[in-house]
């Protein structure tokens, strides 16, 4: 004790020097924390809208991820509904599951023929109900954005597209989807420029009729399109499909191209007469540490009771790789930033204590000549390092909090690349407790490790030198 009441008065003996080391440590902290909450918040909001989206696990046919996007057909689940209810009805899946929901997937091209243009799209055939359910699981408090599908209560051949889809089909206006430019030439110029050159030839009531004709026409909105897939042997089918909306979906590569229908419509326009199938049978739980035990107890049920199917559990990781990068990315990124402020930190509290060292030398010999002995001199230099740690690891996470506290209510918002809906920035740090141990406890070390070396050269030093030090 009375070695740390030494080691506080020796620190505010130089309070300028002090202070400067103390601010060194606090801005190096929250550095740390501002950046490592950062990176918690967004991975937290990516998984929460992976999950939103495919849910924490799937069960799928074992050969459909590498090959059934090209032929979801060959690769379907037939008898969904019975591994459905084996899920629902299992006592520890049930305690741990949210929804469980069948989906198809299909590719094909969706046409405009009243203007002439057609787009290659992915049909996502859905149960409205759960996907709307499964789109409310929010288990960070993200701002992640899926929305809902408002597809609930429409009738079969009801869709949703995407902005991208919209506008790829010519039904920005019909369906009032705001900053969609239209294209500048169209596939009917020639057929308008040739009706328009031949109106000076037509008698007038002619030509007066065919005004109020092409008035009709153009005042007429639809928002009625065509769906062309290829059917379960490979024939094709098409079905008339009405948009009800075009959704900004948040990402554009799946806004310009999906198209949301009910299940039963994506089953007809897939298997027409033959039994219907999904590719895939989506899992949510209520929270993501359940998943090694979700994903344990379901691969049992596959084995054993459905051991005759060829199915397996993938998990969202696998589905979105775009997670596992993104945190290898983040993780990379702060341990190059962690190492950065280390470092400094590590020279500047060594700079400190070495400076105390060369300024307290007589006083060392003194201490050494009334019975000191060596080991406590060092203790005595590694306390003040670590009072020094202590200190501004303390003020470094109050000030952290409070930069975060800060950035939250500041409404600043930025655009991920490939998104088109901007995202607020947040900070997660209070409640992130692994992350300010870890970071306070790497403070620390870094200071007593800086004191450590000053601390052992004042030590060493012979006390007849100490003494006679001017």
């Amino acid at each position: 004790m009375k070695t740390l009441s030494m080691a506080l008065r020796n620190l505010l003996r130089n309070r300028r020097r002090s202070l400067t080391t103390l601010l060194a440590m606090i801005i190096g902290l929250i550095t740390i924390l501002v950046f490592g909450g950062y990176r918690g918040n967004t991975l937290y909001s990516m998984q929460t809208g992976y999950v939103q989206l495919h849910g924490h696990l799937q069960i799928q046919h074992e050969d459909y991820f590498l090959y059934g996007s090209g032929n979801p057909a060959a690769y379907g689940i037939s008898d969904y509904q019975t591994i459905i209810d084996a899920i629902k009805n299992d006592a520890e899946l049930a305690a741990m599951v949210t929804v469980v929901t069948p989906k198809l997937q299909l590719g094909g091209i969706a046409g405009n023929f009243a203007a002439g243009v057609s787009h290659n799209v992915f049909g996502s055939g859905i149960v409205v109900e759960e996907q709307n359910q499964m789109r409310s699981w929010d288990d960070y408090d993200s701002a992640a954005y899926n929305p809902k599908f408002d597809l609930a209560g429409t009738p079969q051949n009801s869709v949703l597209i995407g902005n991208g889809v919209a506008r790829m089909l010519q039904l920005c206006a019909p369906l009032k989807v705001r900053d969609c430019p239209q294209p500048k030439i169209t596939t009917h110029a020639s057929s308008v420029s040739n009706s328009t050159s031949n109106e000076h030839d037509a008698p007038s009531d002619i030509n007066a009729l065919s005004d109020l004709e092409r008035h009709a026409e153009t005042k007429k909105a639809t928002t009625s399109i065509e769906m062309l897939a290829a059917s379960l042997h490979g024939a094709p089918n098409v079905a008339g499909l009405n948009v009800v909306k075009a959704v900004n979906w948040g990402f554009k590569e799946y806004d310009d191209t999906v198209v949301v229908m009910h299940l039963a419509q994506a089953q007809k326009l897939l298997f027409a007469g033959e039994k219907p199938q999904v590719t895939a049978i989506q899992i949510q739980l209520k929270h993501t540490a359940q998943m090694p035990a979700a994903t344990k107890r379901l691969a049992h049920l596959l084995n054993t009771t459905f051991k005759a199917r060829p199915l397996r559990v993938i998990t969202f990781q696998e589905l979105a790789p775009a997670y596992q990068q993104t945190i290898e990315f983040f993780d990379s990124m702060f341990s190059f930033i962690a190492t950065l402020v280390g470092v400094i930190v590590l020279f500047t509290v060594g700079n400190t204590m070495s400076m105390a060292v060369v300024e307290r030398t007589t006083e060392i010999g003194t201490l050494r000549a009334i019975g000191q002995r060596r080991g406590g001199v060092r203790q005595l230099f590694v306390i003040e390092g670590a009072l020094l740690g202590f200190t501004g690891a303390f003020l470094g996470v109050l000030c952290a909090v409070l930069v975060s506290y800060l950035v939250n209510h500041s409404g600043l918002s930025w655009t991920p690349p490939n998104y088109v809906y901007p995202y607020p920035v947040k900070v997660r740090i209070w409640g992130d407790f692994p992350l300010i141990i870890c970071s306070v406890i790497g403070i620390m070390l870094v200071a007593i490790l800086s004191a450590w070396w000053p601390a052992r050269r004042a030590s060493k030093m012979l006390i007849v030198d100490a003494l006679r030090h001017v």
